[in-house]
């Protein structure tokens, strides 16, 4: 919501000096959202001027056309003498007025204006349109032309108010209310302690029989709608310059007068309206629910399919327009259109006008299917007050015959269904306990009036919400009033403390730990939506029948190209990964933990619960039962150098290793014995992808993989050349690991190293020679750690050499050599007769 500084110190009284800055930090402190405070006219300088256009030269002989014109500016350029203008814009004609700034002025973007040679003549200042004023677009995109009554010479800046201060606020779901200039200067009023002069107290008719006929068939969709009538418009009146420019200040494009007069009484007093051409119009108003499969056409020219509950205003022929949403097109206010022969000029000159109050949860629901958002639906969708409905219409009756010429007509129509208004019961301190201070029961009953509320009672008080608060519906709704007017930064800041006996779950210290050994690593933490588009799985690989391919679609997805949850974590994780490296980001090692979802053979159906009572504890197993589930995974990528070069010595590229280490430093955190073997899955190299198993109930489970990924996967997902990952399934980790991390015992015994080199086949995996001497070397082995791989004509065709640094301690005494060659030669015999290795050299 725009607001104009000075639209808003029209309903109260703010101090002169008050600049917008000043009212946003008072309109924060109430609970309100400022995101900026624009300065409109910032740095402009006149002389700017109304001037009239007396002669216009066509000058040929170039690309584009241009004008050569004199204007009178009056005495605004010291001589009185027509001042004389090259101009290229073709929407003005001979006696116009225009805007025109003088040689000496500055326009907004420090655009200083000097008399210069150009097409041949001397310009001396421009003829302005909305845009080189920062007014914004209004309609014409071209010059603006002003009613003949402003005189020659008129200072334009304030004429068209030029200079202003406009606070754009975000509007929270719960302050609909605030989507109006009566809404803000209802919370600045507040803030200050000053009083509101509320535009909505208006003295309006009472409804009577001989208005418009409105039929309502819906009166849940629709419980209140009031209709009046104007004709005897001029189809020639136009906007006047300060309703258009109020306009254009909160972001709105001025369009015809009577939709420019809706649109400005909507702003404030957030009531949406609607004007239909009466002409146009066939038999009585009508109010009803869409049929299956209807058709309509909206104002902007597209015929759209309806849905059974869309609610509708019909006449006799059909839809009419789409309520709290958007018009139709065949009721549409018709432009003014002057006929060449005889002049006469023809428009609308009839409208009745609409202001309803349609269901928040219909039109929201309307809106997002339709995918058409507009002004009105943004308001009822919030919330609009009911009450406003008749004087809006009034408001609106009055502007049109003031600015139109119209006469309203005498029948009024309003019709409302039956309700009661909202009371909430609360205690007094009700307040007092829920912000931790004692506020009293005056101040909680002034603070509650402030905002509309009728409060009777003394230690137990009856509020009557007001009508335009729809989010004031319990307790501690009331409070939060109490709370933010009294001031946030007011409340005690008081740390909670925390029962004995509590922290946090093996499952969550297995998280931490994690993220830290990472980090650690050098793994910067990315965190990425989790939502997937179905094609990254062709991206990756994955074969037709994979697991991760049966997803959970979601009924109302942010984005059309990603409605499913994800099922891993390598798409987001590789597309973080490909950003940064567009943007000069080169050396990468990025992870993230968290939960993928996993579709169940037979979807679950979650039950609608009551909200009258707390579920029972079978309703909630029934409803966790209907969820998909969510194991938690760890992945990591990584690319470019993950060792830098420099002085030190040379650098190295990450490869496949690195993703590897990473998973068996994931292990240690968990305490798992991990397993890593050859392995082939989806987006892996097949001759670099490793398989990771732990033992699961007796039974080696693959948990995740590991490796460089297949060069079509980069080329498909536009990666960087030799990306790795990893990515495994946290939870089991977890599970395979012990109930404790234990901390490793410091022998105070000397270590026993033996070097063994074994020749095996090119094709015998390193982790299976490592299991061999793992079991061989029996309790003595304190640690095995592989240090040299070596192919050539030395070891043989089809062969290769691999070098092991064996480490054996006892933890009661100190080894001797007998002890540890014997456990290093049972671990050489186990690994020949597992794999066929022979010692190198034997």
């Amino acid at each position: 919501m725009r607001v104009p500084l000075s639209w808003l110190r029209e309903y109260v009284d703010l101090p002169a000096g008050e600049t917008g800055r000043d009212v946003a930090a008072k309109l924060v402190d109430a609970g309100l959202e400022v995101e900026t405070v624009e300065q409109l006219g910032g740095g402009l300088k006149g002389p700017l001027v109304v001037g009239q256009v007396l002669t216009i030269e066509e000058l040929e002989g170039f690309r584009k056309p241009i004008r050569f014109c004199t204007v009178d500016v009056g005495s605004a350029n010291g001589t009185g003498e027509p001042q004389e203008i090259v101009c290229g814009a073709r929407n003005f004609s001979v006696g116009d007025k225009v805007v025109v700034v003088l040689p000496g002025a500055v326009l907004p973007g420090d655009f200083a204006i000097a008399a210069r040679e150009t097409y041949g003549r001397t310009s001396h200042g421009m003829i302005c349109s909305g845009d080189e004023l920062g007014m914004g677009d209004d309609g014409t995109h071209g010059i603006i032309v002003l009613p003949h009554e402003h005189e020659v010479g008129t200072d334009a800046i304030k004429l068209l108010e030029l200079v202003d201060e406009v606070l754009d606020i975000d509007i929270t779901p719960d302050r609909g209310y605030c989507m109006s200039m009566r809404g803000v200067a209802r919370e600045a009023a507040t803030a200050y302690g000053l009083p509101l002069r509320d535009p909505a107290l208006l003295d309006v008719p009472a409804p009577n029989s001989y208005g418009y006929a409105v039929k309502i068939d819906d009166p849940q969709g629709c419980d209140r709608f009031t209709a009046r009538t104007v004709t005897g418009l001029d189809p020639e009146a136009r906007s006047p310059i300060w309703l258009t420019r109020r306009l254009q200040k909160a972001g709105m494009r001025p369009i015809s007068l009577a939709v420019d007069i809706t649109n400005y009484v909507m702003l404030e007093l957030g009531q949406p309206l609607h004007a239909y051409d009466r002409s146009r119009i066939d038999g009585a108003i009508g109010v009803r629910r869409a049929e299956q499969g209807e058709k309509f056409t909206t104002l902007d020219g597209v015929k759209r399919t309806l849905d059974a509950e869309d609610l509708v205003i019909t006449d006799n022929s059909g839809p009419i327009g789409l309520a709290g949403v958007m018009g139709g097109a065949n009721t549409e206010i018709a432009d003014s259109v002057t006929d060449p022969e005889t002049g006469a000029v023809t428009g609308t000159t009839e409208v009745v006008v609409e202001a309803a109050h349609f269901d928040s949860v219909s039109i929201s629901r309307t809106a997002r299917r339709l995918k058409l958002s507009s002004e009105a639906s943004k308001r009822f969708e919030r919330g609009v007050d009911p009450q406003a409905a008749a004087a809006a219409a009034q408001r609106t009756v009055d502007l049109l015959v003031l600015l139109a010429g119209g006469t309203a007509e005498a029948g009024v129509t309003e019709l409302t269904a039956p309700g009661a208004p909202r009371t909430i019961a609360m205690s007094a301190d009700h307040p007092d306990k829920v912000a931790g201070m004692e506020y009293g029961r005056e101040t909680v009953v002034r603070r509650l009036q402030e905002v509309g509320c009728d409060v009777y009672g003394q230690d137990e008080l009856v509020v009557t919400a007001p009508s335009w608060r729809p989010d004031l519906a319990e307790p501690n709704d009331l409070a939060e009033e109490v709370i933010r007017l009294e001031g946030y930064g007011n409340l005690p800041s008081t740390l909670p403390q925390v029962p004995s006996g509590r922290g946090l779950t093996a499952r969550q210290q297995l998280h931490r730990r994690v993220g830290r050994a990472l980090a650690g690593a050098g793994y910067v933490e990315a965190l990425s939506y989790p939502f997937l588009g179905e094609g990254v799985f062709d991206q990756l690989q994955l074969p037709a029948h994979d697991a991760s391919r049966q997803v959970v679609k979601l009924v109302n997805p942010i984005s059309d190209e990603e409605p499913a949850l994800r099922t891993t974590l390598l798409p987001g994780l590789l597309g973080a990964l490909r950003r940064n490296d567009s943007r000069g980001s080169h050396d990468l090692a990025l992870f993230e933990t968290g939960s993928v979802f996993r579709a169940a053979a037979q979807p679950g159906v979650a039950v609608r619960l009551g909200v009258d009572r707390r579920p029972t504890d079978e309703e909630i197993a029934t409803l966790n039962a209907a969820l998909p589930a969510q194991p938690r995974y760890a992945a990591v990528v990584l690319a470019g150098a993950r060792e830098q070069a420099g002085w030190w010595g040379k650098g190295r590229p990450a490869d496949w290793a690195d993703a590897v280490q990473s998973a068996r430093s994931l292990a240690v955190e968990a305490g798992a014995e991990l397993v890593v073997r050859q392995g082939q899955y989806g987006p892996w190299h097949p001759g670099r992808c490793a398989e990771l198993l732990v033992t699961l109930d007796g039974v080696e489970t693959v948990i995740g993989h590991a490796g460089e990924l297949h060069p079509r996967v980069v080329k498909a997902m536009g990666l960087p050349a030799r990306t790795s990952a990893m990515e495994l399934d946290l939870d089991r980790l977890a599970a395979a690991g012990g109930e404790a991390l234990q901390a490793p015992r410091i022998s105070s015994f000397p270590v026993a190293t033996q070097d063994v080199a074994l020749i095996v086949d090119a094709s015998v995996p390193a982790s299976a020679v490592e299991d061999a001497l793992h079991k061989g070397a029996g309790e003595l082995l304190e640690s095995l750690r592989l240090f040299d791989v070596f192919e050539g004509e030395q070891v043989g065709e089809g062969k290769k050499s691999l070098a092991y640094a064996l480490r054996f301690r006892a933890a009661d005494r100190t080894l001797t050599a007998e002890e540890s060659t014997a456990a290093r030669d049972a671990a050489v015999a186990l690994a020949g007769e597992r794999t066929g290795a022979v010692l190198r050299g034997a």
